[in-house]
């Protein structure tokens, strides 16, 4: 097992850093939830120095690359959906579509969820269901409190009458828990975990992909694209669904305060998000001026 470094120990050189891949909520955006002022001159100066930046999330590719639109100028990689898209440029890089039928299994199985725990006399599991395709993320419920939590995630959203019936390549389906989904939505899906990802991707969401994908296999990918190896990559995370990609890295960091499991995998540790974490351990390690 690696030692994990605390921040501090820095290199006496810089590292040769090739590839900066970082997690979103929880890990780069600040308490309020958005990026933090001091990221934009880092990116111009990691663009500068020919170093890709990569935000990997489980956020759409249309909200992700509208956040990142002023800074952009088609180098960026974006993992989106954690990691079952990988765009650059408007082109996609790779992708992972999940089976119709699957797709169809999970909505049925999270609608009868709701029913019967409406039906055992308690207040009932409050629970929407988000499919994930290419173009678009479709919905059924409309009310406000969860379009709320929608519209955090997913800049291209319509509000459908049948959610397993949309026509676009399906390549997640989140599941919203306005409860804590680690112990409601993720048990009702566990017979998934043989053929698929099922990923608590934080205290309220559930997401499931083919078994195939995780954001450790998008770095891996993108690695292999750019000629990038894992020892000029850093990557940032702090929630569960950021494991497989801290494995792809030399430079694995965990954000402080994140999920245990984080916090054993990764090598290394970051202040936490809402101390810009991300932007303070770049510049170290690499040496940048504040």
């Amino acid at each position: 097992m690696t030692t994990q470094q605390d921040r501090t120990a820095l290199p006496t050189t810089p590292p040769d850093i090739r590839l900066v891949v970082t997690d979103m909520d929880g890990t780069l955006l600040d308490a309020d939830g958005r990026i933090p002022d001091e990221v934009w001159p880092l990116l111009a100066e990691l663009d500068r120095r020919g170093i890709v930046f990569c935000p990997a999330s489980g956020r759409q590719y249309a909200t992700l690359a509208a956040q990142f639109a002023a800074a952009d100028d088609g180098g960026m990689v974006y993992v989106a959906e954690n990691g079952t898209y990988v765009v650059r440029g408007g082109t996609e890089l790779s992708s992972n579509v999940l089976d119709a039928a699957v797709v169809s299994w999970i909505v049925k199985s999270i609608r009868q969820l709701v029913d019967e725990s409406a039906g055992a006399g308690g207040e009932g599991a409050d629970l929407g269901v988000v499919v994930c395709g290419k173009q678009s993320a479709y919905v059924e419920r409309s009310d406000e409190a969860f379009m709320t939590e929608v519209r955090k995630y997913y800049r291209n959203h319509l509000v459908v009458d049948d959610i397993t019936a949309v026509d676009d390549d399906v390549i997640k389906v989140a599941v919203f828990d306005f409860g804590q989904a680690e112990r409601t939505v993720a048990p009702a899906l566990a017979t998934l975990r043989e053929t698929h990802q099922v990923v608590v991707s934080g205290a309220h969401w559930v997401d499931v992909m083919n078994l195939t994908a995780n954001k450790g296999v998008a770095v891996r990918g993108l690695q292999r694209e750019l000629g990038i190896t894992p020892a000029q990559t850093m990557v940032f995370g702090d929630y569960l669904n950021d494991l497989e990609m801290l494995d792809a890295a030399d430079w694995s960091y965990a954000m402080e305060g994140a999920h245990p499991d984080v916090l054993r995998r990764a090598r290394h540790r970051a202040p936490a998000h809402t101390d810009n974490g991300v932007v303070r351990t770049v510049r170290d390690v690499l040496g940048l001026p504040a």
